[in-house]
């Protein structure tokens, strides 16, 4: 019996509140399921349209698949014909990842990402000239340059940051006759066992040579980063003992300022990849920072009243009171004096550190006295200390309301690193792009020129990046930018976002289902 694909059949469902329901739902049209409050429309769309449709399409994919997604349970029914994979559209609060961003919501982050990668011109991050790929001479004269007697391991990168346990590029490196390889930063014989973590990322270097840069090295060294660029496929990574990593690039490096740089890659663009965030605030674009004003609320306070909120009153015997009074004593300022009174050069001490400078302290109590030499780390560092390392989340909170969120002074807010800021497309980078409105964003692409060869590589990117930027000012998000960070989105900004999202990945042969989609919309 040939079966109806123009309609969807149910026969006898039971989920939940149904009474052995039979409906015929037409196919490629808008259906709308409406009703009283526990009629059971959610249990008709949601727990078995979608239930079936989602566990049906997962049945169909391989074992290995199936244990990372869960097989749904079979809804209560007799029969269904002519079900499409489903996808389903709740409504739901915004995202509530601080990495989530309209860009990666939308995935025209990653369309972008792409674009950068292929077309993007690359400069150096500090001169901001245009790099070229770099000379095996010019990689070894950099390395002499380092201090004579230096020790260096030679390294190619045949993985980086990649899961598995790798046991084929282990064996491949051995039948090539290396004995040795370094692994998430430790140095490993090969004769011996490597078990790595399957679902762990990882970092495998082979150690081509190891030398000490005195006598008549060059040759021997030539040699060696010749054999590590073919290995490391244009990459080398110089270690200089005790522990610094120098990595150099037969593809770009910047001959002024001597740095290099990886070959540019997608994850190069990726705030939530090692390999592209910012490692000030780790691709959080902002990060918790102490606030003046708030460890000295009150201004019109003496230090002996607790100007200092987090040192608070300085009673006979508190270790900070001595601190402070000793202070006092070496500064000439009296320890009664307000806050406001006190001079600039003062304050900024009690709050910094006295730096390099040494001052004798005194200090006692009923049980004990004594003095010793030392600085003074001041009171905003202190907390920041103290703040990265304790453990304990009383602690932690209490830090906590001396501080306040504030945009990343390096990146700033970009998220990204410096090489990836450092890659541009008409003169702007990824970051100055996500910070511009929707609207503005679809305006530079139709107005951007590219040679024919880059025009040849982006024609399919540049469609799909304008056509969903068009989704998104058709249901009137054109202001929003894409940067801007999915937990501060409204309700229906957020549910605007997942319709034109859905709309702009072109899945054809897809059943839709959607709970109250006007919800939150505007007119």
């Amino acid at each position: 019996m040939k079966k109806n694909l123009d309609k969807i059949i149910i026969k006898g469902a039971r989920q939940h509140n149904l009474k052995n329901v039979d409906v015929d739902i037409i196919r490629n049209k808008l259906v709308v399921i409406t009703g009283l409050s526990g009629s059971g429309k959610s249990s008709l769309a949601f727990d078995t349209l979608y239930a079936e449709g989602q566990r049906r399409y997962v049945e169909s994919l391989s074992s290995y698949a199936r244990q990372f997604l869960g097989l749904m349970e079979k809804p209560d029914m007799d029969y269904i014909e002519g079900l499409s994979p489903a996808i389903s559209i709740e409504q739901k609060a915004a995202a509530r990842n601080p990495r989530s961003t309209v860009g990666t919501v939308t995935e025209i982050h990653d369309y972008l990402r792409l674009l950068y990668a292929h077309v993007g011109k690359p400069h150096c991050w500090k001169c901001d000239k245009p790099i070229q790929r770099q000379t095996v001479q010019q990689i070894v004269d950099t390395i002499s340059k380092f201090e004579i007697g230096s020790k260096i391991y030679v390294l190619a990168p045949v993985v980086r940051g990649r899961k598995g346990q790798h046991k084929g590029v282990f064996e491949e490196v051995r039948k090539e006759g290396f004995l040795r390889v370094r692994v998430d930063g430790l140095i490993h014989p090969l004769d011996q066992k490597l078990n790595l973590e399957k679902n762990k990322k990882h970092s495998i270097e082979v150690v081509i040579d190891r030398l000490v840069l005195e006598g008549d090295y060059l040759e021997r060294l030539t040699e060696s980063v010749e054999l590590s660029l073919k290995i490391g496929s244009g990459l080398t990574i110089i270690h200089e003992l005790p522990k610094n990593d120098h990595l150099f690039s037969e593809h770009f490096a910047c001959p002024h300022c001597e740095v290099s740089m990886e070959e540019i890659s997608p994850r190069m663009f990726s705030f939530n990849s090692p390999y592209g965030a910012c490692p000030h605030c780790d691709g959080l674009g902002s990060h918790m920072d102490i606030d003046p004003d708030l460890v000295v609320p009150d201004k019109s306070k003496s230090l002996i009243q607790g100007a200092i909120a987090p040192l608070g009153e300085q009673p006979r015997g508190n270790w900070y009171g001595s601190i402070l009074k000793s202070l006092s004593k070496y500064y000439n300022f009296k320890f009664t004096t307000p806050w406001y009174k006190l001079d600039t050069d003062i304050r900024t001490i009690l709050l910094k550190g006295t730096g390099s400078t040494k001052v004798k302290m005194e200090y006692s109590s009923e049980r004990w006295s004594g003095t010793y030499t030392g600085g003074w780390e001041g009171a905003i560092p202190n907390l920041m200390r103290r703040y990265k390392q304790t453990k304990s989340n009383h602690i932690r909170d209490w830090i906590e309301q001396f501080m306040r969120m504030r945009a990343c002074p390096k990146c700033d807010g970009s998220r990204l690193k410096p090489e990836s800021r450092a890659v541009t497309l008409d003169s702007k980078s990824l970051g100055e792009i996500s910070s511009y409105s929707i609207k503005n964003i679809k305006t530079f692409f139709s107005n951007l020129r590219l040679g024919a060869n880059e025009a040849t590589i982006a024609e399919q990117i540049l469609k799909e990046v304008q056509e969903r930027l068009t989704f998104l000012v058709d249901v009137g998000l054109d202001y929003l930018t894409l940067d801007r960070s999915a937990t501060t989105l409204s309700g229906g900004e957020a549910q605007r976002i997942r319709l034109a999202t859905q709309i702009g990945s072109q899945l054809v042969g897809v059943l839709y289902i959607l709970d109250e989609p006007s919800i939150g919309l505007h007119p």
